[in-house]
This record gives structure tokens, C-alpha cells and sequence, in this order.
């Protein structure tokens, strides 16, 4: 399953500004169902900016209310072409300096 960018952030948008039940906000976000009782209740995720998913194209409003309307509505991250067949590429690991070969002294 797929989850929403910056999945805390757009917990804690969602904690403030819908009805969402806290399974809910959890189950979208890929979170635990305490670590967003936290967020409701100001242990968890202090300082952290919401992330407005509706205005950065991860939900509709009408997902939202679907699933305020029905506490057992799964919500559905927005299917966003864009981001099809993206995968985590991973780049060249770190060398230490103490391991890399100093070129300077081959001579040739």
C-alpha cells in the first residue's frame, strides 16, 4: 500500500482539520492508531507544520467526507500518475576517507 508524503505531517493536518476517526487518520497514514492519539493530544509530532493533502493532490474533499460520514470508510491515496514506476534509486555508497585510495601518489 501506497502512503501519503510526509505521512506524519499530513497526520497531523488531518487530526486538526477533519472529523476523521484516528484508525483512520492511522490506517491512511501507515502510522499507529496511538502515535495519532498523541498527535490529537500534543505528545507526539510537536512543532511539526500539517501538510494539507487535499491541496497537494494525496485526497479529494469528498474522500474526506466519505469517511467522516462512515467511521469504517478506508481512505484512498489519490492515484497520481506521475508518480508511477518511482522507486528509491540508490546512489553510490559512502567511501570514509580513511578507505578511498589517494591518487595522487600512483605514479605512472
Amino acid at each position: 500500500m501506497a502512503k501519503p508524503i510526509m505521512a506524519k505531517a499530513t497526520a497531523v493536518w488531518l487530526v486538526d482539520n477533519t472529523t476523521l476517526t484516528f484508525k483512520q487518520v492511522a490506517d491512511f497514514c501507515d502510522l499507529h492508531e496511538l502515535e495519532v492519539q498523541g498527535i490529537a493530544d500534543g505528545d507526539v509530532a510537536t512543532g511539526v507544520k500539517g501538510f494539507d493533502p487535499i491541496s497537494n493532490n494525496q485526497l479529494t474533499h469528498e474522500e474526506i467526507q466519505a469517511g467522516e460520514k462512515d467511521p469504517l470508510h478506508k481512505l484512498q491515496l489519490k492515484f497520481n500518475a506521475a508518480a508511477e514506476g518511482e522507486q528509491k534509486r540508490r546512489g553510490p555508497r559512502y567511501t570514509p576517507l580513511s578507505k578511498r585510495q589517494d591518487l595522487s601518489l600512483i605514479h605512472i
